[in-house]
Formats: structure tokens, sequence, C-alpha cells
């Protein structure tokens, strides 16, 4: 049912086995068609001799086609003309140089660590549309904080869909997680008991599944600003972080998401899927621009360690194949 069950992160490399990857090398590897949309035009663009306003238009085109939205293309191609004229900037391997730079300084303010303590419990309400992984994410954030040495307690709040209870359930047998559920009933109830276990329990993280919902589905999106509501009569200082599950493969819609859950439930922060089965990772600047909300996790995988801490500098590594040889 999730695939990264089985993986041990502590386990030792079997022998005769490849040792695992690192992060970056696996952040690269999944940010693959993301690079292959920038880099292969961008390779045939900074071989010019020139930096001239053709260049600068296709490199428009190149940007828009990532996804990385108008506001912020705009954005970056100002950045470049005012380093081009400050910096006397003359080949386009240097213009190379100032786009990474200009994405860095672009996706910086999203990096944002996620500080689960000051509060017990720290109540983590997790919303997204069905499809987006938010179901396997829970199982990974937990993971993650057991980690950390933090005991956790998952919210089955996704009454309407049986299989993100099963997954759940499932999930916290073969790992010693507690989960409140119920076969039916209200998703807000469900949360409210949950975080009563947890603070009777002593459990320092509360992870709280919602049903997945569509925004434009009005009438169920006031059924998730309910289970906040509720949150804040269990713990009047809760949530202590509201996090939207969105699916990178989505492109621009993923901003629309953004704004839309906002507005219902104050989303504190972001985790970004399926980054490795898109070639719309360039979503992160729009958000950057249109929306700014500090991106937790970025997922690339199914591995239970392939959720991990967005790192702006790390991100644009992956996704710009470094300048050729010297200018």
């Amino acid at each position: 049912m999730f695939g990264f069950l089985k993986t041990d992160p502590a386990a030792q490399t079997p022998p005769g086995e490849a040792p695992r990857t690192s992060w970056s090398e696996r952040l690269k590897a999944g940010l693959s068609r993301t690079r292959a949309t920038l880099n292969t035009p961008l390779t045939e663009l900074f071989s010019r001799s020139k930096i001239d306003d053709d260049l600068l238009d296709d490199l428009e085109s190149t940007l828009l086609m990532a996804d990385c939205g108008i506001e912020a293309t705009q954005w970056l191609l100002a950045a470049l003309k005012t380093a081009v004229k400050r910096e006397r900037l003359e080949t386009p391997a240097q213009l190379r140089s100032a786009l990474a730079e200009g994405l860095r300084t672009l996706l910086a303010p999203l990096e944002q660590t996620l500080d689960a303590g000051g509060h017990q419990p720290f109540v983590i309400m997790i919303a997204g549309v069905n499809g987006a992984g938010k179901t396997t994410s829970i199982g990974k954030l937990a993971k993650h904080f057991q980690s950390q040495g933090k005991s956790v307690l998952l919210a089955a709040g996704d009454t309407f869909r049986a299989a993100a209870r099963e997954q759940l359930t499932a999930w916290g047998d073969r790992n010693g997680i507690a989960v409140i559920a119920q076969e039916s009933g209200d998703s807000a109830a469900v949360v409210f008991d949950a975080i009563n276990a947890a603070r009777a329990r002593k459990i320092d993280v509360v992870l709280a599944d919602t049903a997945g919902r569509l925004p434009t589905q009005l009438h169920l999106m006031e059924e998730i600003a309910k289970v906040r509501r509720v949150i804040q009569k269990a713990d009047a200082s809760g949530p202590h972080e509201v996090l939207l599950v969105l699916d990178a493969n989505i492109g621009q819609n993923a901003v629309q998401q953004v704004k839309a859950f906002d507005k219902a439930i104050g989303v504190t922060g972001l985790v970004i899927t399926k980054l490795d089965g898109t070639a719309k990772g360039g979503v992160l600047a729009a958000i950057a621009r249109q929306c700014p909300k500090p991106v937790r996790f970025i997922g690339i995988g199914e591995g239970i360690d392939d959720l991990q801490a967005f790192r702006a500098s790390e991100f644009v590594a992956a996704l710009l194949e470094p300048a050729p040889g010297p200018s």
C-alpha cells in the first residue's frame, strides 16, 4: 500500500548493491524533466556569441515553458537586464550564471524550515486536492518527525475516502504510531478527538488529515474551514501549521490552489510533491511571485527519504546545469 514503508533509513546497503545516492543527486535526477525543458533551449541560447534582445526574448519563452509564470519571468528578465548593465556582462555564459543567481534570489524567501516545537501537541493541519499525494506525504512527515525524536499521532480526518483512513491506519500499525479514526462520521470530530488524545498522552506532533477538496467546490471548502475552527476550539493556539500539499504536475493551477486554500484556511506552508514526474518545476518561481508561502518540503519519489526540506540553492543547482567552460 505504501511503497516507502519497506525502506529502513537506518539499514545498511546490502552486499553487492550500489550505495544509496545522495539527496542532491536524487534531486537532480528528479528534476530531469524540468531541467530538460530549460536546458535544451538554454544550451542553444547561451551558445550564441552575444547578449541581445533576441536572446532575451527567447529566454522569456523558455522560462514560460517551464511554468515559471508571467510575473516571475518578467521579474527574472528585469533582474537579468539590470545585471547586464551593472556588471557589464558580455557573454551568454555570464548571463547563465546571472540567471541562476536570480532564481536563487527569487526562491530564497520560500526556504523556511518547519519548527514543530513550542507547543505540545504541535498541531499540523494538512490539506490538498485528491491525488496530490496528501496521505503519502503525511506518512513521510510522520517518519520525519519520528527521526527527530518526537512522538506523533495521526488523525484520519479524511472520512470521505476510506482508502485514506486505511492507509494511515496501516502506516501507524507498522511504525508504532497511534491513529485516531472513525469508520464514518465528521472529519472535524475526528481531529478534535485526536488533539485531546494527544494532550492526554503527551504526544509532540499531531498530523491531521482532511478530505481532498477542489477549490471550486465552495461548500466543501467550507467543511475544511470548519475543521480549522474546531481545531481552535480544542486548542486555542492551533493549528500551529497549515500545510497545503501540491502536485507539481498541475503547473500554474498550483498558484490558484494556494490562493483558494489560503483564503479558506490560512495556509502557512507548502509541500510540493511529484517533482520527478513533471516538466513544470518552474511553478515554484510562480508561487514565489504571486502567492509566496514557505515551501516546507519537496518530494521527488516514493521513498521514505524522498521528502526533504526545501533549500533554494540546492534546488537551483539541480535545475540548471553548470555553465559550460570559462566565459
